[in-house]
């Protein structure tokens, strides 16, 4: 990216993406706090208590497992990791630019909504320990698995031949966060339901940004030149 013309496009679409889909996340928020809250909550309650009903030892474990993959420190390392591993190996910028802006663009997003947001975590135990109670919207640690791992997935389905083969794996992440947060009680459905839907979203920006154009390595991206 030697141009500064495409890259100062690149980050005008990416920061106007983000404030639109920050502007949406905070639209739903609003109005599941609000005019939707008396017919939204009794669901969202009702799922949270049928869930908390059928816990069991091997569950709570396996949950708990299942929370700390998404972590905000793990997450964080592993994509910063990642990052400095396909840098070093492809000698490219991109996979730094491109962990970096999916990472913090959750996370200011994140900031953003849960201190504009109140929503009360669940009425059942939370059997995760030191959660803020009013941040229960939207779900970090769904976004989290989805901006980090998935799009590990991506990335490496991109720019890596062969890994069709194995970094699949990587997209089952979701599908193991989400109703681990919802069994420990730390998220009602909606929250979780908000974070598979604006998270993927964000990916898709980023990585249609970031990683457009032939896939893999090129010559304005080598580290050096």
């Amino acid at each position: 990216m030697d141009d500064t013309t495409p890259a100062r496009a690149a980050a005008r679409t990416l920061a106007v993406a983000w404030v639109l889909l920050t502007l949406g996340v905070l639209a739903v928020g609003w109005l599941l706090t609000h005019p939707l809250g008396s017919t939204v909550d009794p669901w969202d309650d009702d799922v949270n208590r049928w869930i908390a009903d059928r816990r069991t030892p091997t569950g709570d474990f396996l949950a708990a497992w299942g929370s700390h993959v998404a972590d905000t420190v793990v997450g964080v390392g592993v994509a910063a990791v990642a990052a400095l591993v396909l840098w070093r190996v492809q000698r490219s910028w991109r996979p730094v630019v491109y962990f970096a802006v999916l990472v913090g663009g959750t996370l200011a997003l994140y900031l953003v909504v849960t201190a504009l947001i109140t929503r009360d975590r669940p009425p059942v135990k939370i059997l995760d320990p030191g959660l803020v109670p009013d941040h229960s919207f939207p779900s970090g640690h769904v976004a989290t698995s989805i901006v980090v791992y998935c799009a590990l997935a991506v990335y490496l389905l991109r720019t890596v031949p062969g890994s069709r083969r194995w970094a699949w794996i990587l997209f089952l992440a979701p599908v193991l966060v989400a109703p681990s947060r919802l069994y420990e009680g730390a998220h009602h459905p909606t929250d979780v339901l908000t974070s598979l839907v604006f998270a993927p979203i964000w990916l898709a920006v980023v990585a249609g940004v970031v990683l457009r154009g032939r896939p893999g390595l090129e010559p304005g991206d080598r580290v050096g030149s």
